[in-house]
């Protein structure tokens, strides 16, 4: 039977649509495999490919404007109890930006070095905008790029002052570290997929996926 929304397997529209239903709820490959009784390695293939045309719709969306957080966080290995600092061996280190009221951004990076963070942060805000940061001193000089910067001081134990804070792109990290836990660990080739989709679903956490994918799928099919 011809399927319309994706081209690149062999069951029924029906069933396709059925196992885009888990996808869109956020069941993991398991769960909608032992669900629909289709084979892992079928609905693993379909999720993957799911993924990549989400990534695909992420490299469409233009720059931030406005109210911008910037923050950094690591995935992977929990933290090595007593080191403190930014990272521990074996993490991933990710920086995220915000727009307030609006979607995020995020990039896997090398570290968290000034000439690591500044070019992604001038490369996806347009000047003249303001930008809220920790003290952390990859930060410094962000002023003399063209932004407005403000500060909030993490390391004096301060969180919030008046506009300056950053709680928003760490609400997103929670987000990401909670719905990341439940596949008991991801493949290193295969986070920069899941994070990504971290941050579709986010930036359309009140829309309908279902209906969201279904709608491209049918402009251009897997």
């Amino acid at each position: 039977m011809k399927n319309k929304y994706c081209k690149q397997t062999k069951i029924s529209e029906r069933k396709f649509r059925e196992i885009l239903r888990y996808f869109s709820e956020d069941f993991d490959v398991t769960r909608a495999s032992n669900i629909s009784g289709l084979n892992r390695k079928t609905v693993n293939r379909i999720y993957n490919e799911l993924r990549i045309r989400i990534l695909e719709l992420l490299s469409k969306e233009g720059k931030f404007s406005g109210e911008i957080e910037v923050d950094e966080s690591y995935f992977g290995a929990k933290r090595v109890r007593g080191k403190r600092g930014r990272g521990a061996k074996g993490k991933v280190p990710v920086i995220g930006l915000l727009k307030r009221d609006g979607k995020v951004y995020t990039k896997i990076v090398r570290n968290c070095t000034k000439a690591e963070l500044v070019p992604i942060i001038r490369g996806k805000v347009l000047e003249e905008s303001i930008v809220y940061t920790d003290d952390w001193k990859s930060y410094d000089g962000l002023v003399l790029n063209g932004y407005k910067h403000y500060r909030v001081y993490h390391s004096k134990n301060e969180f919030v002052r008046g506009k300056s804070h950053v709680n928003g792109i760490e609400s997103f990290w929670s987000y990401s570290k909670r719905r990341l836990a439940k596949f008991n660990g991801i493949y290193k080739d295969r986070f920069y997929l899941h994070l990504k989709e971290c941050e579709w679903r986010w930036n359309h956490r009140d829309d309908k996926i279902y209906k969201l994918l279904i709608r491209e799928l049918r402009q251009k099919p897997l």
